[in-house]
Formats: structure tokens, C-alpha cells, sequence
């Protein structure tokens, strides 16, 4: 299948803008780093410039320019690859020590009189500075990309529904920088107004009767994303790849899998054809004796951190309505065995009978049921519920071994009885305190959503991913995040 694109393209001007930007920050946070290395290491600010001193102030100079030429020699302002992902501060860590490690050797092989300690002190307080101006500018792409703006247009290349899909999933993850901009659907006709409907967003769809260089043309594409290669062929998705390559427009294969981990995915070669090879779910990672033991350490030491605190609440909880300091509540956990979840009571005695008139009112029939302004809580419990307070309990829960610090979200009964075999595979781990569900917007996430959160967790559990959850959590309590 031949394909034919147009000969020019418009780049995209945010990226060269950002690109610059951060360029610029690095040249001035490196050079930064550079001179306070040499004012410790020769002590300028006490004894002033000596001879050794003022020849460092040209090596200064030197080592600034060799930094930032070697981060842009190894693609670290490329726009694929800022602005999201782990990569471009990998790259960061890596370049700069291979600098220094080069700026070593050639030291040694030609007998320079480099200080090791001038070298000591510029690489770790430059490489910092380095990762926090990426940081700096990061976020503020993203405050960007968060309103619609500064991200690469994408046209997709494939069927209606995979499309939709895959267009989604793009919105809920838009600090990424994609948009989709348009489909192409070969072997097929379109009218001259046809759309796919997306969340805040109409789509123009194209068929085989419109030419893929004007539909990239119309929708400015600068990147291309193949999500059905029957259609195009072998010699088809080669030959569109040439094309795209003159024209500087990316060209991405999606094997349409979602909510895996980047380390469970590996491509590899079997007889020179490339395969997409997934690694096993990882849930029965969760249930080492490193979990087991996190778990109770930090459990333990948060409790005797916070039991002024826990005090406190129990007090005010007593004193502002009849009733229990503590509310246990029936979950499923791990395997469908039931446990008792500790809370801090946040509602007035007996709410649980009003739940079913409440649904009937609200006619709610989603299996979660949560309301923003639930008449059942209390006036102390709407404090505790706006900065997750009436949670803390549930570390006793962690020490009994009913439940983790991090996992799926405890679910009750009545939501168990309504779970299909794909949602029955959040029980495979442990229940946590929070989880990826608290950290993407808790009680304003639908029951889909959530269900996709917790997946995306026990199939892809790692250590690592706890603790950024953890730092995660914190964050969002503190931001009020999506708690009532």
C-alpha cells in the first residue's frame, strides 16, 4: 500500500520554545554549580583568587560548555523526550557521569592538574541542579499540557473503536503531550462529517476516500500512531515509515496494551521479527517478606509518630455526636477473607441504614455509592474526611496483617458480590491504606476507573512504585484532593 504525505510540515513551536528554555537554565544552573566548586574548593570567598584559582575560572568556563554540548549531543532536548517520563533524567544522571569520568581519564592521560576535588564538588551539586531545573520546567509544561496546549497533534491510523480507546486513554493522561487530532481508517469510506466522540473532544475521522497527506495536513499532525497493520501491510508500514521520516513526523505502532508497566514490556526479536514480550503479573511480588515487613515498620512507627494526634481526633469525635470513637467497617481483603477496617467515625450512629434511601433519592446505581455533601457526617467528620484523618486507624489494621500500606482499595461485600472475574483480581493482594486510587482523584473516580487503578497496581507491583505512591498520598491529602 502506498501512501504519499505532504511536503512540509509546521513543527511544533512549543517544543523548540521549551527546548530552549530548558537549554538555558542548564547552562546557567551548571555554570552556578561550577563557580561554587571552585570557591569551596580553593576558598575564595576567605583567601581570594590565587594563580590556581584564576587558571580554574577558564576550566569553569570549559566545563560548562562541554556539559551542556554533551547533554545536547546525547538528545537530552530532543521534544520526544522532555517533559515526561523517567528517560530524560536518566539520561541527565548518565551523561554527566560520563563527563566527568572523561574529563578524568584525558586529566590522568595527559597529565593535567585537575583537582579531584574541585570535580568532587561540581558533579554532585551540578547533576542536582541539573535534575531540579528539569523539574522546574516540567512542571510547568504540564501545567500547560493540563489545559490542552503545548502537546504533539497525533493521528491515528486504524479502526474507529481501537481509536476511541487509545484517544482516551491520551485525555486521562494529558501531561504526556499527545492529542490525537485526527483518525485515518484504511479500506473504508467517511462522509464529509464524520467525528469520533470523545470526552471534551470531537475527532475528525477520515477514510480511504480522503488521502492520508491531507488528512495529516488538516489536522497538523507530527506524529503517527499505527494501531492496525493489517490494513497497511508489511511493505505498507515500511513504506510510510520512509515517508514519515522525511518529514521529521514520528511513527509509533501501538500493540494495544494499557495499564502495563514500561518494565514488564520488552521488545525482542524472534528470527529478525520484532515481538512484543509481556513479563507476569506481578502480584505474587506484593506478598515478600519485604512488603510484610515495610508494612509493619511503618505502620508502627507512624502510630507512635501520630498518637498525640490519633488522641485528639478521638476526643473531638466523642464529644461531637453520640457513638463510637471507632467505626469498623465489613471489607473483603486479600483472597475474599473478611476483616474488621478501622475508621475514625465521620457519620452520625446507624447511617448505615440510610444508605439505600439515600441511593433511591440520588437514583445512584453505580456499585460505589459516595456523595460530596453525604448529610450523614458530622461536622468534626467532614474536617477528618477532607484530610483523610479518618483513616488513620487502619494501621492497625496493617499491624494485624489484614491490610498493607499501599494496595487496592478495601472493598465491601455487597461490591464483591457485583465483581466480575476481571475485577475479582484486585483481591489477589492485599487491601492498602492507599493505593493509586488515592492518588488519581479518590472519591471523584468512577467505579471503572477505580477498578483500572487497582488492576494497574497488582499486575504491576514493585517496591519503588510503593514509595512513590506513599510521597504521592501525601501530597494529595494535603491538596484535598478528591476527599469527602
Amino acid at each position: 500500500m502506498e501512501t504519499e504525505v505532504p511536503s512540509t510540515r509546521r513543527p511544533p513551536q512549543w517544543a523548540n520554545a521549551y527546548a530552549r528554555c530548558v537549554m538555558i537554565g542548564d547552562g546557567f544552573v551548571v555554570y552556578a554549580a561550577a563557580v561554587i566548586a571552585l570557591m569551596i574548593r580553593f576558598s575564595v570567598v576567605t583567601e581570594g583568587f590565587g594563580d590556581a584559582a584564576t587558571t580554574y575560572v577558564a576550566i569553569t568556563v570549559l566545563l560548562t560548555i562541554a556539559w551542556v554540548l554533551a547533554l545536547h549531543l546525547a538528545g537530552t532536548y530532543d521534544e520526544r523526550l522532555l517533559g515526561d517520563g523517567p528517560e530524560e533524567y536518566t539520561k541527565v544522571f548518565n551523561v554527566s557521569l560520563f563527563l566527568f569520568g572523561l574529563v578524568a581519564i584525558v586529566s590522568y592521560l595527559f597529565q593535567f592538574q585537575t583537582s579531584r576535588g574541585y570535580l568532587g564538588i561540581a558533579l554532585p551539586i551540578g547533576l542536582l541542579a541539573l535534575l531540579l531545573n528539569r523539574k522546574f520546567w516540567r512542571k510547568r509544561l504540564q501545567k500547560q499540557r493540563a489545559k490542552g496546549k503545548a502537546s504533539h497533534n497525533v493521528m491515528i491510523i486504524g479502526g474507529v473503536d481501537t481509536a476511541r480507546e487509545i484517544a482516551g486513554w491520551l485525555r486521562r493522561h494529558a501531561t504526556a503531550g499527545y492529542r490525537v487530532s485526527g483518525v485515518w481508517v484504511p479500506d473504508s469510506e467517511t462522509g464529509p462529517r464524520q467525528w469520533l466522540d470523545v470526552p471534551d473532544q470531537f475527532i475528525p475521522v477520515f477514510g480511504s476516500n480522503h488521502d492520508l497527506d491531507d488528512a495529516l495536513y488538516l489536522t497538523e499532525a507530527d506524529t503517527v500512531i499505527v494501531s492496525d497493520t493489517e490494513h497497511l501491510g508489511h511493505r505498507g508500514l515500511r513504506q510510510l515509515s520512509w515517508d514519515l521520516h522525511d518529514l521529521d513526523i514520528d511513527l509509533m505502532v501501538s500493540p494495544n496494551i494499557m495499564d502495563v508497566a514500561g518494565p514488564r514490556v520488552h521488545v525482542r526479536a524472534v528470527a529478525n521479527m520484532p515481538l512484543v514480550h509481556l513479563e507476569e503479573p506481578q502480584f505474587k511480588a506484593a506478598a515478600t517478606i519485604t512488603k510484610k515487613v515495610f508494612d509493619r515498620i511503618f505502620a508502627f512507627s507512624a502510630l507512635v509518630a501520630i498518637s498525640p494526634m490519633l488522641l485528639a481526633i478521638a476526643i473531638a469525635v466523642k464529644l461531637d455526636s453520640k457513638g463510637p470513637v471507632l467505626y469498623k467497617s465489613e471489607r473483603i481483603g486479600k483472597d475474599g477473607e473478611a476483616f474488621s477496617m478501622l475508621k475514625f467515625r465521620s457519620m452520625r450512629q446507624d447511617a448505615d441504614l440510610e444508605v439505600q434511601a439515600l441511593r433511591d433519592a440520588h437514583d445512584v446505581k453505580n456499585v460505589l455509592f459516595k456523595m460530596a455533601d453525604d448529610p450523614r457526617v458530622t461536622r468534626v467528620g467532614r474536617f477528618l474526611r477532607r484530610y483523610s484523618l479518618d483513616e488513620l486507624p487502619q494501621f492497625i489494621n496493617v499491624l494485624r496483617g489484614d491490610m498493607s500500606v499501599v494496595g487496592p482499595r478495601p472493598p465491601l461485600r455487597t461490591e464483591v458480590d457485583a465483581y466480575d472475574d476481571f475485577a475479582a483480581k484486585r483481591l489477589l493482594v492485599k487491601q492498602g491504606i492507599t493505593g493509586l486510587w488515592q492518588v488519581s482523584g479518590r472519591s471523584d473516580l468512577d467505579w471503572e476507573e477505580t477498578v483500572r487503578l487497582d488492576l494497574d497496581y497488582v499486575e504491576n507491583w514493585s517496591m519503588m512504585r510503593d514509595l512513590q505512591i506513599i510521597w504521592r498520598t501525601i501530597r494529595a491529602v494535603v491538596a484535598k484532593q478528591g476527599a469527602y
